[in-house]
């Protein structure tokens, strides 16, 4: 069992920065492909980014393709997303992920998922 706590959320201005963190615990040995999922007031939860194990393979939503940054730190046991340029639209609760090692980042279906962080962004 994997057990996942995001941190990082918080309020800022349309083209501010921010890094949320995922930190996992328990059977953390496994080499576990990781993900952002995100959901705003009355929408449906999306895919935002996800990551191999070792790192070298992302893939990443077209809403945030070339601003956000998914990576991850596995001796610190940590996923990161940095959001930069960031818009309104990005307003949502973020969710860190995590999924069998063999999952396909082209069709990521999460079985582990954290509480989530609350990210704002203001006009």
């Amino acid at each position: 069992q994997l057990r996942l706590v995001e941190s990082g959320g918080g309020l800022v201005q349309a083209g501010e920065s921010l890094r949320l963190s995922c930190a996992a615990s328990g059977r953390t040995f496994i080499p576990y492909v990781a993900g952002w999922f995100r959901q705003a007031l009355g929408k449906e939860r999306e895919f935002v980014a996800a990551i191999n194990w070792g790192g070298g393979s992302t893939k990443y939503a077209a809403s945030v393709k070339d601003r956000f940054t998914i990576s991850r730190d596995n001796a610190k046991n940590t996923v990161y997303l940095q959001m930069n340029n960031t818009k309104p639209d990005d307003t949502a609760r973020y969710y860190c992920t995590a999924d069998q090692p063999n999952s396909r980042l082209d069709a990521y279906r999460p079985a582990y998922w954290g509480q989530g962080t609350q990210v704002t962004v203001s006009s």
